[in-house]
């Protein structure tokens, strides 16, 4: 399944990985039902899939207010896509 993953661009040119290394790798877990590993591969992976799942509800029921709940999904994702980064980082 890895070689039809679009590949890192930063990783490519700078050698290090991106906020974003390790997404495809955690949803193709996801989709095997290993629910623990896609978490270590990615942990954003489950508030991400939140967050848009959240974002579709918004699109499908207009006349429900989800700001709150997209706001705070958002900023829930990025501070976990953040700390594991920077956990990966240091620590691997």
């Amino acid at each position: 399944m890895e070689d039809y993953m679009i590949p890192c661009l930063s990783k490519k040119l700078f050698g290090i990985d991106c906020f974003g290394c390790g997404i495809q790798r955690s949803f193709v877990l996801l989709m095997q039902g290993e629910f623990e590993a896609a978490f270590y591969m990615y942990p954003a992976i489950y508030s991400m899939i939140l967050f848009f799942a959240v974002i579709g509800l918004q699109l499908i029921q207009k006349n429900r207010n989800y700001h709150l709940w997209i706001v705070s999904l958002g900023i829930l994702t990025a501070t976990i896509m953040v700390v594991s980064y920077f956990y990966k980082l240091l620590y691997y």
